[in-house]
C-alpha cells in the first residue's frame, strides 16, 4: 500500500487554507467600511461579493491549464500575484477602490482547483477521495481568520491597516509552500491515470461510460452529468461562501450583536462546516454519494424553513378575549440551526468533489475549474441578492428565503435530470435486447 505524503498534504493544506482566509479578511474589514460610507445592503453585497466574481471566471481556466502545467508552478504565480492587493488594502480610502481591491483578491479563490488537481497527481487514485477531503478543511482558514477578526474587532485602524502586514505574510507563505512541495509533471503523471481503476458510485449515476472521457476539455460544456455535479455544488459550496460573507452583517443587524460577537458566531459556522469534509468523503464510499447529497439536501430545506420565518406577531380571536402571540427565533436557535446547515454543506462539498474525481481522473482540472466555477457564481450572485431581498422586502431573513428558493429548485432540476437519465439507460438496454434485431 502505498504511502500518503502527509508533509505534502499538510502544507498544501495549509496553503490553501491561508488563501481562503483573504478573502475572509477582506469581508471583516469591508463590514467596518458600511458604517464608514454608509452602504445600502445592495451596495454591502457587492462589496462582500467582488472577491469571488473573479474567482469564479478564472477557475476554468486555472483547470485547464493545471491539466497541462504543472499546477505547483501555477500555485506559486497566484501567490505572488495577490500579494499587491493586499498591501493595497491599507491605502484604499474609496468605495471603488476597495472593489478593486476585491476583484484582484478574488485569484486567491483559484488556489482550490490548483490544488486538488495538484494532490491528485501525487497520490494514488484509490486514495485520491480522502486526500482531497482533507485538502478541503483549509476552508477553516476562514475561521482562523474570523477568530483574528474578533479579537482586533474594536480596534479598527489596526484591522484596515493589517493589509501591510499580510502582504508580507502572503510572501512568507509562498516560501513554505515551494519549500515543502515539490513540483509534477501533469501531462506525464495524468497518463499514468488508468480509467478502469477508479471506483464508480452506481448509486449515483448507473450511466458511467468511460469513453465519455474525451481528449478534449471543451467536451466537458456538453456534458450533462457535469454540469448536474455543478448544481450539487452550487448550493454546498456557492450558498457557503454567500452565508459567510454575509452572516456577520447578519448578526449585527438582525440581532444587534456587536462585531466581535457576530464574527465569532460566523467563526463557528465556518469551522464546523469546514472540519467535517474529510467525514464527507468517507461517508459517500461508504454509504454512496447520491444518498449523502439527498439527504444533505433535505436537512438543509428543513432548517431553511424555520430560518426564512420572519419575527412575527399574530392576533388571534378568542371567545371572550384575543390572543396575541410573538413568534420569533432567537439567536441561539438560528445559530443551531445554521451549524445542522453548515455540517451538511460540508459533507456534501466532500461527496461531491470525491465523486468528481471517480468521473473525470484524467481532465480532473478542467472538470474541477468548471464545476467550482459554476458553483462559486454562488458566492457572487447571491450576497448580492441578500442585500436586494433586504432593501425591497424590508425583512433580514429574506436571503433565507433566497436560499429556500435556490435549494428547491436545484433539488427538482436534479430529480427530472436522474430519471431521464435512467429512462435512457433503460432505453438503450432494451434495446440492445432487441429479440427482432439481426444477430450477426
Amino acid at each position: 500500500m502505498t504511502k500518503l505524503p502527509w508533509p505534502v498534504v499538510i502544507a498544501a493544506t495549509m496553503t490553501f487554507g491561508w488563501c481562503f482566509a483573504v478573502w475572509t479578511w477582506y469581508a471583516a474589514a469591508g463590514l467596518l467600511l458600511q458604517d464608514q460610507w454608509q452602504l445600502s445592503g445592495t451596495e454591502l453585497g457587492l462589496l462582500l461579493a467582488s472577491p469571488i466574481l473573479s474567482g469564479a471566471l478564472l477557475r476554468l481556466p486555472a483547470g485547464i491549464l493545471a491539466d497541462r502545467i504543472c499546477p505547483r508552478q501555477l500555485w506559486q504565480i497566484l501567490l505572488l500575484l495577490q500579494t499587491p492587493p493586499l498591501f493595497l488594502l491599507s491605502y484604499v480610502e474609496t468605495f471603488t477602490g476597495y472593489l478593486f481591491c476585491g476583484l484582484w483578491l478574488g485569484i486567491s479563490g483559484v488556489s482550490f482547483t490548483l490544488g486538488t488537481r495538484y494532490l491528485t497527481l501525487l497520490v494514488a487514485p484509490q486514495k485520491a477521495g480522502f486526500v482531497l477531503g482533507i485538502f478541503g478543511i483549509g476552508n477553516a482558514g476562514a475561521a482562523v481568520s474570523l477568530f483574528v477578526a474578533s479579537l482586533v474587532a474594536d480596534q479598527i485602524a489596526l484591522l484596515l491597516d493589517a493589509g501591510f502586514y499580510l502582504g508580507w505574510l502572503n510572501l512568507l507563505v509562498l516560501c513554505l509552500f515551494s519549500w515543502f512541495c515539490p513540483p509534477v509533471n501533469s501531462q506525464n503523471q495524468a497518463k499514468t491515470l488508468h480509467p478502469q481503476s477508479i471506483a464508480v458510485d452506481v448509486d449515483m449515476d448507473m450511466d458511467m461510460d468511460m469513453e465519455t472521457i474525451r481528449p478534449d476539455w471543451r467536451d466537458l460544456l456538453s456534458d450533462s452529468r457535469l454540469w448536474r455535479f455543478s448544481l450539487y455544488y452550487y448550493f454546498v459550496f456557492g450558498c457557503f461562501l454567500a452565508l459567510l460573507l454575509w452572516l456577520p452583517h447578519y448578526y449585527m443587524t438582525a440581532y444587534q450583536l456587536p462585531m466581535a460577537q457576530a464574527l465569532s458566531f460566523t467563526l463557528f459556522f465556518v469551522a464546523t462546516s469546514s472540519m467535517v469534509r474529510g467525514l464527507g468523503g468517507y461517508l459517500a464510499q461508504r454509504f454512496g454519494s447520491r444518498t449523502i447529497n439527498w439527504s444533505v439536501f433535505w436537512i438543509c430545506l428543513c432548517c431553511l424553513f424555520f430560518l426564512s420565518y420572519p419575527p412575527t406577531d399574530l392576533v388571534i380571536r378568542g371567545i371572550d378575549k384575543q390572543v396575541a402571540l410573538h413568534i420569533e427565533i432567537n439567536v441561539w436557535l438560528f445559530t443551531a440551526l445554521l451549524f445542522i446547515v453548515g455540517i451538511a454543506q460540508g459533507l456534501g462539498r466532500a461527496s461531491v468533489y470525491s465523486l468528481l474525481y471517480r468521473y473525470y481522473p484524467q481532465r480532473f482540472g478542467a472538470a474541477s475549474g468548471m464545476v467550482s466555477a459554476i458553483a462559486a457564481t454562488g458566492g457572487f450572485t447571491l450576497p448580492i441578492l441578500f442585500g436586494l431581498s433586504q432593501d425591497l422586502l424590508g425583512i433580514y431573513s429574506g436571503c433565507f428565503m433566497l436560499l429556500y428558493g435556490v435549494l428547491a429548485l436545484c433539488m427538482i432540476l436534479m430529480f427530472f435530470a436522474n430519471q431521464r437519465e435512467q429512462f435512457q439507460l433503460a432505453l438503450a438496454k432494451a434495446r440492445a435486447d432487441n429479440f427482432l434485431a439481426d444477430d450477426h
